[in-house]
């Protein structure tokens, strides 16, 4: 009777174990097929390309919009992917449905096919882990909104600024390499001594000859290495940061709002603070905040040490962030403070935006007039000095 017993008892876990056993192949075929397509997603790039802004956006908002409707998330992927125009979308869609419909959690699946970010995938496994991926998929669509708003303000405030000091960068190297030894052979030729000025105009020219393709050069590897190279690019960014206080407040206003946001929808939903912590902060890995903020989580989870004091030894957030998270640990109104704070930054953050273009355009503005005026007194200086260096030579 014992054996028959454990027999029984020992089914449902023998069941349970081939079950999860399916889950992770089907969801190791599907990642095989993504990883070994030709194509990427809306790219012909042949791996890792991802969704697209706009298009993540809709997805989110058709997701959510179906989710709240009691539509269970494989459903709600079949409806949407139906009828899509692109057969990559559809294709990606199918993959992450059939991961889901043979157990593998809906973060896991997204997370298997390698077209969503971290950010993407923590908000997902956020709504998973609570029990409200509904409000998951609502607050990607709501940040990756403000952040495509956000983004395309600061692209409009140092793109063109940037296309014209380039040009105008480009127009000061001709002058000094072609212009001005012009004038200075002209002046040879006459056998006129050049004025002083026309001087110190000429040795600059023939230093702006021997080092320009290395400037060049070493400007065309810095950008290259601040697009490629995250070390180098976040290096970059904290040396600015450190030295532009407008520039950090706007970083560190992103970050936060993500981070502050994730944390409210878990904790608000029943997850313990200790795991909510964990999984916000993978919205910000690739920052320093990812690892300050795992430590300060560690610090709360195993110390005891009150996650505002953790806050504020172990992470670069904002002064306000402790005091107001201390203010909802005293007073039992963590979920109300932690939604006070997300909407408090989203208001700053409108403001610094706007002040950054602003300061940006100035800073633009300054430099283009710097580099015409070195285009004009390079250039055209010489040749204006020279008018009367020719005149008394034809005398």
């Amino acid at each position: 009777m014992n054996s028959i017993e454990a027999s029984k008892a020992a089914a449902p876990s023998a069941a349970a174990a081939k079950a999860a056993q399916k889950a992770r192949e089907a969801a190791q075929k599907a990642s095989a097929k993504s990883g070994s397509g030709g194509g990427g997603l809306f790219s012909r790039q042949p791996r890792n390309s991802k969704f697209p802004l706009k298009e993540l956006i809709k997805f989110c908002r058709g997701m959510a919009s179906m989710l709240k409707a009691q539509i269970n998330t494989s459903d709600a992927l079949k409806y949407y992917a139906q009828g899509h125009p692109n057969a990559e979308v559809r294709k990606t869609l199918a993959q992450i449905r059939a991961m889901i419909d043979a157990g593998a959690p809906a973060y896991i699946a997204f997370e298997k096919t390698k077209k969503f970010d971290d950010k993407f995938i923590s908000l997902v496994r956020a709504g998973t882990d609570s029990g409200q991926i509904h409000r998951a998929f609502e607050s990607i669509a709501h940040r990756l909104k403000k952040e495509a708003e956000f983004k395309s303000k600061v692209r409009k405030a140092t793109l063109l600024p940037s296309i014209i000091i380039c040009v105008l960068i480009g127009l000061f190297i001709i002058a000094q390499c072609k212009i001005v030894p012009t004038v200075e052979g002209l002046l040879a030729d006459v056998r006129q001594e050049p004025d002083p000025m026309s001087k110190v105009l000429f040795k600059v020219s023939h230093v702006v000859q021997n080092v320009w393709p290395f400037v060049v050069i070493g400007l065309g590897s810095f950008v290259t290495a601040l697009f490629l190279a995250e070390k180098f690019r976040n290096t970059v960014l904290y040396l600015a940061m450190s030295k532009w206080r407008l520039l950090r407040q706007l970083v560190m206003g992103m970050r936060q709002i993500l981070f502050l946001g994730t944390l409210n929808m878990l904790h608000g939903n029943g997850v313990t603070l200790a795991k909510s912590i964990s999984i916000a902060a993978t919205a910000l890995k690739g920052t320093p905040m990812f690892n300050e903020l795992n430590e300060a989580g560690k610090r709360y989870q195993l110390s005891g040490l009150p996650f505002s004091e953790a806050l504020k030894k172990y992470t670069s957030c904002d002064a306000q962030v402790a005091h107001m998270v201390s203010i909802g640990e005293r007073s039992s109104s963590l979920d109300a403070q932690l939604e006070l704070l997300t909407g408090m930054y989203e208001e700053e953050l409108e403001q610094v935006v706007g002040d950054f273009t602003a300061a940006v355009n100035i800073i633009a503005l300054i430099t283009a007039c710097i580099l015409i005026s070195a285009v004009f007194i390079g250039a055209f200086l010489p040749i204006f000095l020279m008018g009367p260096k020719m005149m008394n030579s034809a005398m």
